[in-house]
């Protein structure tokens, strides 16, 4: 147990040193005493959808990628220190996300990108003999069209990519994980609707077709219907022919169709056990999903799609929903899982003959976060079939205003940038000729249920990046944006975006012309948000210090991530932000009184940064001297040590659980790593945070006794 040290005690510690440290009196310039105050009109009425964002990974804090879907795995941006960046995949950019939004929380209505239309839950515990509710009796194969489907068969998975188009995702509704209370063998329908969407018809998906989405994604939880615990890896017929009945639907409309194996309780923590007995088991349990699958649909046309796995190939094979024993495996060894996870599937998939021999399939990357997945630890696996293997990421980023309420603005000019960036960094994949396709982004709604302001502004950027660089890009949505049962946008601006954009609309333009149009816009947005940007935030001459901080629900934040960024904060924080003259003493706050709640709900993640630290006083530590929340001095649960992840921003940990050890090159008081901690604070400490202070020294290294 590690002992606690009051700041008040810490600081009696540091008055010998103080006292023979020179010119240290400077008190700082105060820049800002309401920075994060702005009044924000929502565009439009209505109820949106979203979870990481890009850049990010769960490993290191609260994301805006990949992460995700579930809130509490957001992806946050990599490094050394465990940096939570405003970029996420995903879990995760993306990076976030988190990530899988979907998770067992989702069967209470809100804003949220896991909330969305209201159904009554399937009734009836049915047999899962009984006939799926509105599926064909037998199960048949819906009709092939075979000029098409030769069309399809020939192409490149680059070429596969272009014809996706825009597509839709079926959120939170057959990977709904209603197993724990429904059991097994409930009636399929009560499964669908059990984190409360509708049931899926004919019309909703030709309603999707005709709003411009010329692919649907059908994340599936498929041990709803697997009685695996016992070594049974069955899934139930009826679960199976419901899949392919929604299926059918789409292929109906000429739409292409994604399916994986999404979340899904959690069983992908198997893979992360302390036992060899449970790995073993897990990776007997997908091959045998993937094998039954594959041979249901193996005559089914090109334009089905499968998915490896959702957002769970990376950190989330050490969860423990399941297996309790999970967390054994490295980084490291999560890369290597996760690519032989892949190539298991690839094996597995083209083994069942049929279509299947050369069937486009889209493989998950790691954490579906775009720099994660980027890193050349992740590895492509080998195909027997010539150029039809397809990569998936996710983009929440920032994630504070893709997957919950607490941006409710986007568009500065670091907002720009960092989009244009980390939608960049896949042409990696492209350039080695592999399709791109951006499974999942959003933009969540307000708390009132109505469009984020810029909404617009976000996806037009963003689906313009994707026509730059032929990615398919997949909308999150679970009946908030687009109502599933009226078969409508909530937004008329938002309807003209997708449907100006479907391949119907653009079918007398070519790829080239689409792509030049997109870059001209993507340079004409940038150009416009450089000019209204403050320079306050991008000014490399200036050191500013502040607090990053997410609250423990994600409701809250404020200028997370290794560039100063004011704007990037929820409505109502007053924040005294200060710049950095040199050696001195130095105070920075938060106020969270004019907050919607007037308070954050603890902290998921806070650090104390200095922007341009590293290039501007190079080799300085952070001494902090105290922390006060609610006015009360806090104690500190080891030493503070400063780092920095990307060489320019400097900074202090006060809780980042994503850092899982102390990375090397630290600077500490007294010169040894021993003792330093990224979780100075415990959030269980502090429920409620109106106001939040800290006041620390700034000092050269070398000019330390030590």
């Amino acid at each position: 147990m590690k002992a606690s040290i009051t700041t008040a005690t810490y600081s009696l510690l540091l008055i010998l040193l103080f006292a023979v440290l020179a010119g240290c009196s400077s008190a700082g310039r105060k820049i800002s005493g309401n920075v994060a105050t702005a009044d924000v009109t929502p565009q439009a009425n209505g109820a949106a959808a979203v979870s990481a964002g890009t850049d990010t990974g769960p490993e290191n804090g609260p994301g805006s990628t990949s992460a995700s879907e579930n809130v509490g795995n957001a992806s946050a941006v990599t490094g050394s220190s465990g940096q939570p960046g405003s970029a996420g995949t995903g879990d995760t950019s993306g990076s976030t996300a988190g990530s899988n939004m979907g998770g067992d929380a989702s069967s209470e209505t809100g804003t949220g990108i896991m909330d969305g239309d209201i159904s009554s839950p399937g009734s009836g515990t049915g047999n899962d003999n009984q006939s799926a509710s509105g599926s064909s009796a037998n199960g048949s194969i819906p009709h092939v069209n075979s000029a098409d489907n030769d069309r399809i068969r020939s192409l490149t998975s680059l070429e596969a990519a272009a014809l996706m188009g825009n597509g839709i995702n079926l959120g939170n509704t057959m990977e709904a994980y209603g197993r724990k209370s429904l059991g097994i063998t409930a009636r399929v329908t009560a499964y669908e609707t059990f984190w409360r969407q509708p049931v899926t018809t004919r019309e909703m998906i030709r309603s999707m077709k005709a709003a411009g989405f010329d692919t649907l994604r059908i994340p599936v939880a498929w041990t709803n219907a697997m009685n695996f615990e016992y070594g049974d890896y069955t899934i139930g017929k009826n679960y199976l022919r419901r899949v392919g009945e929604i299926i059918g639907y789409a292929l109906e409309e000429d739409m292409f169709v994604i399916v994986n194996d999404h979340w899904d309780g959690g069983w992908w923590g198997m893979f992360g056990s302390a036992s060899q007995e449970t790995r073993d088991k897990a990776m007997e349990m997908y091959i045998s999903m993937w094998r039954q699958i594959a041979e249901e649909f193996k005559d089914y046309p090109h334009r089905l799609v499968f998915e490896s796995a959702n957002e769970e190939l990376g950190d989330r094979l050490n969860d423990k929903d399941i297996a309790k024993d999970s967390g054994t495996l490295s980084t490291d060894e999560c890369y290597k899982m996760a690519n032989k996870i892949n190539q298991v599937f690839v094996d597995t998939v083209r083994s069942t003959g049929g279509n299947n021999t050369d069937r486009f399939l889209l493989i998950a990357g790691y954490n579906t976060d775009i720099v994660r997945t980027c890193d050349d630890r992740f590895v492509m696996p080998t195909d027997t079939a010539k150029d039809k293997l397809l990569i998936s990421v996710h983009y929440y980023t920032p994630w504070g205003y893709c997957g919950t309420t607490s941006l409710s603005k986007w568009g500065s000019e670091k907002d720009y940038a960092e989009q244009n960036d980390l939608l960049a960094k896949m042409k990696k994949f492209t350039d080695m000729g592999y399709g791109v396709v951006i499974g999942e982004y959003a933009v969540s709604l307000n708390s009132d249920g109505s469009v984020k302001n810029n909404t617009a502004d976000f996806f037009n950027n963003f689906l313009d990046n994707c026509d730059l660089y032929g990615y398919a890009p997949m909308l999150w949505d679970c009946s908030n944006l687009f109502n599933r049962r009226k078969g409508s946008f909530i937004d008329d601006n938002i309807a003209k975006i997708f449907e100006e954009r479907s391949l119907a609309a653009r079918a007398n333009m070519s790829e080239e012309e689409i792509a030049a149009a997109a870059g001209a816009a993507i340079e004409k947005a940038y150009a416009a948000a450089r000019e209204s940007s403050s320079s306050t935030a991008a000014d490399a001459s200036k050191a500013t210090a502040w607090i990053m901080f997410f609250s423990s629900d994600y409701g809250v934040t404020y200028s997370v991530g290794d560039k100063y960024d004011p704007g990037s904060s929820t409505d109502g924080i007053t924040a005294t932000d200060i710049q950095i003259t040199g050696e001195g003493i130095y105070t920075v706050s938060l106020d969270f009184t004019r907050t919607g709640a007037g308070y954050a709900k603890s902290f998921a993640f806070t650090a104390l940064g200095i922007s341009n630290g590293e290039t501007l006083f190079p080799g300085y530590v952070i001494i902090p001297i105290e922390v006060q929340i609610n006015g009360q001095p806090c104690s500190f649960a080891g030493k503070p040590y400063t780092t920095s992840d990307d060489g320019i921003c400097t900074r202090v940990n006060l809780y980042n659980e994503w850092v899982p050890k102390v990375p090397d090159g630290i600077r500490t008081v007294d010169g040894s790593p021993l003792g330093a901690s990224a979780t100075l604070l415990d959030p269980k400490d502090y429920p409620e945070i109106r106001t939040m202070s800290v006041t620390f020294r700034f000092v050269q290294r070398s000019s330390l006794p030590y």
